[in-house]
């Protein structure tokens, strides 16, 4: 069947967000002020605060489910209890990063997006982060245009931003359930107004992933950090490392076919 929404998750896939850096500043800042007390009875060390950690604990979920499940990770005492204060500093740097344009979107994801609406796909923008919406905002869409050739890209309007492509903004929307659970995905849809099983998700987070089949929908794996077998064995249906090896003609269809060089 053809593909009648696409959703995008945005940290990761679109936007090369500052979120994994305000985890882990936040985490080292409590460890060595409030926190230090707690510190040696734990299982952290910055540097065992890796890249690996962040997609495998925290990347994709909620706010505080993410601080929850680090803190977890680390085997912080009572992390169900702090996670609202580290969810909170982590929020406070991460506005910050922000604020000094500490971000920049993935122009492959962009090109794909732009081809996709090209070709008359709806598209929304579906991120448990409620940051996600402000990075979009900040990211003008002109910068990622080029002249139509063949119907490859649509016209985009002048001051048009990345959040403004999208037909659906479903950033932070609040759901019973964050991801992995399949709340966010079958809300996109119905605001798309797209069957669950005609949408495809592009996801870059193992529990991102784990939503878009719960909801009964494809999933799209990028690997930008040499994941790839962590987003295969939490079930996507194809994994790249790059957005420009996606044949939009193909997604149109209802395929995951590789593009053609």
């Amino acid at each position: 069947m053809r593909f009648m929404g696409i959703l995008f998750d945005v940290d990761g896939v679109l936007v090369d967000s500052p979120h994994e850096r305000a985890w882990r500043e936040a985490l080292s800042s409590l460890m060595t002020g409030d926190w230090r007390a707690i510190a040696p009875r734990t299982r952290y060390a910055p540097e065992r605060f890796t890249t690996a950690v962040y997609q495998r604990v925290i990347a994709g979920k909620p706010r505080e489910s993410g601080a929850r499940a680090a803190l977890e990770h680390f085997g912080v005492p009572d992390a169900a209890a702090r996670a609202g204060v580290y969810s909170e500093h982590k929020q406070a740097l991460m506005l910050q990063l922000i604020e000094a344009g500490e971000f920049v979107a993935f122009p492959d994801a962009v090109r794909l997006l732009l081809r996709v609406k090209a070709r008359g796909v709806l598209t929304a923008a579906a991120s448990s982060s409620r940051n996600a919406s402000l990075l979009l905002r900040r990211l003008r869409a002109a910068a990622f245009s080029t002249p139509r050739q063949g119907g490859d890209a649509p016209e985009v309007a002048p001051g048009a931003t990345l959040l403004d492509l999208f037909d659906a903004d479903l950033c932070g929307a609040p759901v019973p359930r964050g991801k992995p659970a399949p709340d966010l995905f079958l809300a996109a849809a119905h605001a798309l107004g797209a069957p669950p099983e005609r949408c495809l998700v592009i996801e870059d987070a193992s529990s991102g992933v784990q939503a878009a089949k719960a909801a009964g929908m494809a999933a799209l794996g990028v690997a930008r950090l040499s994941d790839q077998a962590l987003l295969v064995a939490a079930g996507a249906d194809r994994v790249v490392t790059s957005l420009d090896d996606v044949d939009p003609d193909a997604l149109v269809d209802g395929r995951l076919a590789a593009r053609a060089a």
